[in-house]
């Protein structure tokens, strides 16, 4: 079962702000820089999932432990971790100081003295996540494996499928664009022309290509094999685009079809019609 509470923490440098950013995608409230005092109190509070961000900036680290034993249900403490030579590379990276650079005197000696200060946290931890050679994707997808509250695929993704007419451009957002230009067009029955592709008409003629739903079948098995790795790479939205000429008939009628596809499969999708409304 997954726990409703979490408190993240570990050292600076370690990747707690992603891993903040990833508890968020995954549907938790998230507060940072709580003071330990304040926990109970908090958590008392809340009545969904929710993780709390306290380590050596949100003041007396000393107190968490004591704080934390005096909650009924105590939550999961998750520590983030990493090697020395990875602290010091993404402080040169990012330029920040750590915060105990100037009451010790160096990274490195900063980086010793929060060891010291944050190693009874960590004994008490109850999952430690060593960050030195984890991609921002892989930390998502430990985090995830433990603590999505959503059971379906798209706990931390968003699919747009929109649909456009390629004589109007092709739009500057998306990530994967199709052209359907092959398929018959209905434009040139004239009952159809004045419909769209959400009506049942012209579905029905869309469809009734023969090639349409060999298409729709080889453009499933391709989406449904890249999403999951969209996913693991971390990647919170993700726009797929189907063209025709006008964008008003074939891709839209497709776009309906994937939209759907996706859905039944557990994403969280929208779907856009760019050009329906064109002359």
């Amino acid at each position: 079962k997954t726990p409703p509470r979490v408190v993240l923490t570990g050292l600076s440098g370690a990747g707690k702000q992603l891993a903040a950013i990833c508890f968020e995608d995954m549907g938790w409230r998230v507060v940072e820089n709580v003071p330990p005092r304040l926990l109970g109190a908090l958590f008392a509070e809340e009545t969904g999932p929710v993780c709390v961000v306290s380590d050596i900036r949100s003041g007396r680290i000393d107190d968490l432990l004591p704080a934390l034993a005096e909650i009924p249900t105590p939550p999961w403490i998750v520590f983030l971790d990493a090697s020395d030579e990875a602290l010091v590379r993404r402080f040169k990276e990012t330029r920040r100081p750590h915060p105990l650079f100037w009451e010790t005197g160096g990274i490195l000696p900063a980086i010793a003295a929060e060891r010291v200060k944050m190693s009874d946290v960590k004994a008490r931890a109850d999952l430690v996540l060593d960050t030195s050679s984890l991609s921002s994707g892989e930390l998502r997808a430990q985090l995830a494996l433990r603590f999505a509250t959503d059971v379906t695929p798209d706990s931390s993704l968003t699919v747009t499928v929109a649909s456009f007419g390629f004589k109007h451009g092709t739009p500057l957002d998306a990530d994967l664009l199709f052209d359907v230009r092959f398929l018959s067009n209905p434009y040139y029955v004239d009952a159809l022309r004045t419909k769209d592709g959400r009506t049942p008409e012209v579905e029905a003629f869309v469809m009734a290509d023969v090639r349409t739903e060999p298409f729709l079948q080889k453009l499933g098995d391709l989406v449904g094999f890249t999403l999951p790795h969209y996913v693991a790479e971390g990647k919170a939205y993700l726009t797929i685009g189907i063209g025709c000429t006008g964008g008003k008939h074939r891709s839209v009628a497709l776009a309906e079809k994937l939209g759907a596809s996706l859905r039944e499969q557990g994403y969280r999708v929208l779907v856009q019609h760019r050009d329906v409304e064109r002359r």
